[in-house]
């Protein structure tokens, strides 16, 4: 059975990425899932460097392969959450504008804002938020 394109690109699946990703060169990126261990980790931090038609490249910010340039394929992903399988190409990465305080653990970052939300940190959050800035 065929669904319209316009049904299926604003369905917000779990484990799979937005349909709509806005990226120019110069962007930071996260790695969404495992694409090549260790170098491609998720939750690895990227720049984006070129957008070609079917891959980007970008490189490594953080993590075992920093300063390495690779490139990101689009990657086939099934979900079955539905009624129907659904079978997307993804590049499985998210713009990075902002990351959790678990995500910052065992990087060393430059600038960094912490927004406090109600309830407030548990213990130690604001400790690890505060201490990663080098």
């Amino acid at each position: 059975m065929q669904y319209p394109i316009e049904l299926l690109n604003p369905l917000e699946l779990r484990g799979v990425p937005s349909y709509l990703l806005s990226l120019r060169p110069g962007a930071f990126i996260i790695i969404l899932r495992n694409l090549d261990p260790p170098e491609l980790c998720n939750g690895t931090r990227l720049v984006v460097k070129q957008l070609l038609l079917h891959v980007v490249q970008a490189k490594i910010f953080t993590g075992v392969g920093k300063g390495e340039d690779i490139f990101i394929p689009r990657t086939p992903i099934t979900s079955s959450d539905l009624s129907f399988q659904l079978k997307e190409l993804q590049f499985l990465i998210k713009l990075s504008h902002a990351m959790t305080i678990n995500k910052a653990q065992g990087q060393t970052i430059r600038i960094t804002m912490l927004k406090r939300m109600s309830p407030c940190f548990s213990y130690g959050q604001l400790y690890v938020g505060c201490s990663k800035v080098g």
